[in-house]
């Protein structure tokens, strides 16, 4: 629990940064790039290793993440230096929920059992945006198992509009209407 607390930290404090260097959405893209290099399992392990000199981490992270703000370089040098590799994937998401909520923007998962047609995840954004007085920003998951409809993943809360559920449901009645009878 406390690397989650330092990972929010960090981010917090990298937010106020890019805030006043009008840099947040620099910094958002930035870091998605380096939790996209840290997904490389080689190069997240090098970076992990004890045996790696911190000179030569250094010199990999500038190759890999040549392109990001030198800012951000550095503050991966520090973590990686301090032994905390595992705190960035933490501090991309946490950045990420900082910059929703500046921006008024919700997440939202939208799992259909079929990919969804443009102007059906546009109906359902529009729908959820007036709903919950956001911007909505979706993505898209195929599960055949919920057999139709949709499913909503918002935060914590759960819309389940799913043809299974619904069987479920009906299965559920016609159990308890057999017991009573």
């Amino acid at each position: 629990m406390p690397t989650q607390v330092s990972g929010k930290r960090y981010a917090q404090a990298i937010f106020e940064l890019a805030k006043e260097q009008d840099q947040l959405d620099q910094w958002a893209g930035d870091l998605q790039l380096v939790f996209q290099a840290l997904q490389d399992e080689e190069f997240n392990a090098f970076l992990k290793h004890a045996e790696v000199p911190a000179a030569d981490k250094v010199t990999a992270i500038g190759t890999v993440l040549s392109s990001v703000h030198p800012l951000v370089q550095n503050l991966v040098h520090i973590l990686v230096s301090g032994g905390l590799v595992d705190l960035l994937p933490q501090l991309h998401e946490a950045y990420e929920s900082l910059l929703d909520e500046y921006r008024d923007r919700q997440r939202v998962e939208v799992t259909s059992a079929i990919p969804l047609e443009d102007r059906e995840l546009e109906r359902i954004t529009t729908f959820l945006s007036g709903l919950i007085q956001k911007e909505v920003v979706a993505t898209t998951v195929v599960d055949e198992s919920i057999l139709g409809g949709v499913v909503i993943r918002m935060g914590d809360r759960l819309l389940d509009g799913s043809a299974r559920s619904r069987l479920e449901g009906l299965r559920n009645r016609l159990h308890a209407g057999v017991r009573l009878s």
